[in-house]
């Protein structure tokens, strides 16, 4: 098949995913494998290989993602009901005071919004912004975009949140290289799209505290109020994990293959364990010495499993797409026609994946599509590790721009902030845009050293 038919089909099967997910309202894990599908039979694959090949992308992908999406997930909830996530935000207001709130309310953000989702991590920490604006009196938007911003960026940019490491599975990159490319570019982008910018947006839009009820404070199974844990045992049990993998990143790196500390480096270093050592540690730190029982504990297990089933499905789904373009040569003709027009493999992805963004809205849905359209470009090409990674934030950017009406995370922002469609357009909206702009800024010059 020519090339030209091939880039025609890889247009056609994004316009076919938008018009099935935004008009046909039909969900995008359904949308992701009927469009598979139609590009296979279209791409000439056989239709008796075409089950075959379903079934391929769809373990490969999730063999490895599932297990680091669900033990992520359980640490993130344990996290929640111990209320471990409010005692860093409390904490850490405090020490900074009210004059700092914002960096402080940032930094929280991108903590918090490690392990948790992004919904989760609102949820729990805007009554801090609430509080904030009875005090002083300023805007809501004052002190809601710089939590907003830090959350946003956490939850694209640094693992084990679901977007970059589901990314990071589709185009297999090494996670330490995507924590650090997503710190480099997510801290300025952070301090960039939430502390300036909300600054400046606060002084300009002026909301007062919606009507919303708080969080509940973590209670036993008998309503009696519980512990809460130190912020020390917090801050170690979400950092061990991205420790060890940059410890395992760092051994790949500068010592000798084959050497016994590489291989004890790679062993405690690869997601599955340090997850799994985390999750250990947050049992007994945030359980058990909490007062929590084991059914207790148990349950709460049990219910972090509920929310990430589709997502866990939806990314088996983008792998299936990954592997069909790849079968029908749509990664090739993909190769080729980037090599004609001499872009970057970073600006590359960040466009597609912006396209895909403003035209369907989910943000996961666009890191999946634009990581399963990238991924044959990396197969067929020579790029190093670090370039990987770097292509991983690049993704994660261009699906953090220009939020709007078809995103969940624009209705939310609106509800909990008390905003009108045009304050959020005018606040939220930008603030993405900056921050998936400024990230893009960071990986081009990156790149240039890779």
């Amino acid at each position: 098949m020519s090339a030209s038919f091939l880039i025609l089909l890889a247009l056609l099967s994004i316009a076919a995913l938008v018009l099935l997910i935004v008009v046909c309202k039909v969900h995008a894990f359904v949308a992701l494998l009927l469009v598979s599908v139609g590009v296979a039979i279209a791409g000439g694959v056989p239709l008796v290989e075409i089950p075959a090949l379903v079934q391929e992308g769809m373990g490969r992908t999730l063999g490895y993602i599932a297990v680091v999406i669900g033990i992520g997930t359980m640490i993130g909830e344990i996290l929640r009901v111990s209320g471990g996530a409010r005692q860093i935000a409390n904490t850490l207001v405090r020490r900074v005071g009210e004059p700092r709130a914002p960096w402080g309310l940032t930094v929280i953000g991108l903590i918090v919004a490690i392990p948790v989702f992004f919904e989760v991590a609102l949820i729990l920490l805007i009554p801090l912004v609430y509080d904030l604006v009875r005090r002083t009196g300023r805007s809501m938007l004052y002190y809601g975009i710089p939590l907003v911003a830090g959350i946003a960026v956490a939850h694209s940019f640094i693992p084990p949140t679901p977007g970059p490491v589901t990314v990071a599975a589709l185009i297999g990159a090494d996670l330490g290289w995507v924590i650090v490319f997503g710190l480099l570019a997510g801290i300025p982008a952070a301090i960039i799209g939430g502390v300036y910018f909300g600054r400046y947006i606060g002084t300009r839009i002026h909301t007062g505290v919606p009507h919303h009820v708080p969080a509940d404070e973590p209670v036993s199974e008998d309503g009696v109020e519980r512990k809460v844990p130190g912020v020390g045992v917090v801050l170690a049990i979400i950092s061990l994990p991205l420790v060890l993998i940059l410890l395992n990143t760092a051994g790949n790196v500068w010592l000798a293959e084959g050497s016994d500390l590489r291989q004890w480096l790679s062993f405690i270093g690869h997601p599955f364990t340090a997850l799994m050592a985390a999750l250990l540690l947050s049992f007994y730190f945030l359980g058990t010495r909490l007062g929590f029982t084991r059914n207790e504990m148990q349950q709460v297990a049990t219910r972090s499993m509920e929310p990430v089933g589709m997502i866990i499905l939806l990314t088996g789904a983008g792998g299936v797409f990954g592997r069909v373009l790849v079968e029908t040569g749509v990664g090739d003709a993909l190769a080729d026609m980037m090599t004609t027009t001499n872009l970057p493999i970073v600006l590359f992805a960040f466009l597609i994946a912006a396209g895909i963004r403003v035209l369907q809205g989910s943000a996961t849905v666009s890191m999946v599509t634009a990581a399963s359209l990238v991924a044959p470009l990396l197969a067929m090409g020579d790029y190093s590790a670090p370039l990987t990674g770097a292509v991983v934030i690049a993704i994660a950017s261009g699906a953090t721009v220009l939020s709007h009406f078809n995103d969940t995370g624009f209705w939310l922002v609106k509800q909990f902030m008390g905003l009108t469609e045009r304050q959020t357009l005018l606040s939220w909206t930008i603030m993405e845009t900056i921050i998936g702009l400024v990230g893009l800024s960071v990986i081009l010059v990156v790149s240039l050293f890779l």
